[in-house]
């Protein structure tokens, strides 16, 4: 995936679900993965030209592994000019040593998310981004109806009460191989996940019947996703169709009348 795609999708869904303001300090989170990055070079590029002016920050939660080495990623963000943030922690020593955790993926992310949320907001952002994709999207739809029996998944746009935060997911149209695909074209600095349990969790059991379903019904992703996005899901703000200059939709139908 070339970059104008990238910010042609992430434009749509920003101005789809008015992800952005005036004025807004949104903080990216970055955990070292193709995703993250991919939705850092995004941002970074876009609030170059993007006609509502936003400030980025860049924050990444360390568990406390060691050889865990984030300079590619400190230069990609001097070369973006967005401020870098490493908060230092000991969340594996705790999951692991401390508490002996043997499915510790809730309580961590529990823990990451609020550790992120903290810095956030010292750093003055009333935002922030994480890079879920299209594919997640529906594997989270898909984990929900077939582990807990409700029609759900993440809204692109979430409000959090506690802190005052709002959550937005630019990434939502943009699939996992245009993201695998971007990654390798610009050379992204991806850093291994040193948990000892990536890959063994329900999401990697959602995309693998994904991957399945898709090899065996092309396009199933795509019928999936948009199904969700005409759904009616509760959360799911107003959508604002647009075309592909990022106009609303509505605009050629006023001008006809």
């Amino acid at each position: 995936m070339k970059l104008q795609r990238l910010l042609s999708l992430t434009r749509k869904a920003i101005d789809e679900f008015s992800m952005i303001e005036e004025g807004d300090r949104i903080a990216v989170g970055i955990s070292g993965g193709k995703d993250s990055l991919t939705l850092l070079y995004a941002l970074g590029e876009l609030k170059k030209f993007y006609p509502k002016r936003f400030t980025v920050e860049a924050l990444t939660v360390s568990l406390g592994y060691e050889n865990f080495d984030l300079s590619g990623v400190q230069e990609l963000c001097e070369k973006l000019e967005i401020p870098y943030t490493v908060v230092n922690t000991e969340i594996a020593k705790i999951l692991f040593e401390e508490l002996h955790e043997e499915h510790p993926c809730s309580l961590c992310a529990r823990l990451r998310k609020g550790a992120f949320n903290q810095k956030a907001m010292e750093l003055g952002c009333n935002k922030i981004a994480y890079a879920h994709h299209k594919n997640d999207v529906v594997e989270t739809f898909l984990m929900s109806l077939i582990l807990e029996g409700r029609i759900h998944t993440f809204s692109p746009v979430t409000h959090l009460e506690r802190t005052g935060l709002t959550l937005i997911r630019p990434l939502i149209y943009v699939t996992e191989p245009e993201v695998k695909g971007f990654r390798y074209r610009y050379d992204l600095p991806v850093v291994k996940n040193p948990c000892p349990v990536d890959g063994y969790t329900n999401r990697q059991y959602a995309k693998n019947l994904i991957a399945s379903m898709n090899q065996e019904h092309p396009g199933a992703l795509e019928r999936m996703f948009t199904a969700i996005l005409n759904g009616d899901l509760p959360d799911w703000k107003e959508r604002i169709p647009t075309d592909r200059q990022g106009r609303p939709r509505s605009f050629f139908s006023n001008c006809s009348k």
